[in-house]
């Protein structure tokens, strides 16, 4: 993915949680960053965000004790213009990690990079100390996983009230508990 411009450029974020609303099955995803005087609330589906969740478990595992013990410096302060909130459904998303911070910096996108209106969209990005990073993919991961559980045959969700699996051509029915 070519680098792309990022419009609004959030700094150092003093908080990054992950959140859910609604029942399993209904429920929707979003991240919450706040920098500074600015407030990001960036909705994801859930796919993108348990891979979002297992990439920085990941990366904060392979970069091992020597980087989670080191102390992260932000390369950037937190936003310091305008109140500034922006509210939007993440297409894309980048991820960066900068070894002389010890943070992570994500990139979030409103639209493909094929987008003929990309530049007139939201975008925002963030650094995350590793602290943050560890706290968050825990969260996602977590948050995905209260929800509906998996058909052990074909891997769809099985909803409350049950689920006729295709790869038992119907014939079975399986419940959830």
């Amino acid at each position: 993915m070519a680098e792309r411009e990022v419009r609004y450029k959030l700094g150092a974020a003093q908080t990054v949680s992950a959140e859910t609303f609604g029942q399993p099955g209904r429920r929707t995803f979003r991240l919450v960053a706040q920098a500074g005087r600015a407030q990001s609330f960036i909705w994801l589906e859930k796919e993108q965000l348990l891979q979002l969740g297992l990439y920085l478990q990941q990366a904060v595992r392979q970069l091992g004790e020597a980087a989670t013990g080191k102390e992260s410096a932000p390369g950037e302060a937190p936003w310091t213009g305008d109140p500034l909130e922006q509210d939007f459904h993440a297409r894309q998303m980048q991820l960066q990690y900068d070894q002389d911070a010890n943070c992570f910096v994500i990139h979030a996108f409103e639209g493909d990079e094929d987008d003929p209106d990309a530049g007139a969209q939201t975008s925002v990005s963030f650094w995350m100390t590793m602290a943050q990073t560890s706290s968050l993919a825990d969260e996602a991961l977590r948050i995905c996983a209260a929800g509906r559980p998996p058909c052990f045959l074909c891997g769809a969700p099985i909803d409350p009230d049950g689920h006729r699996c295709a790869r038992a051509n119907g014939h079975a029915v399986f419940e959830t508990g």
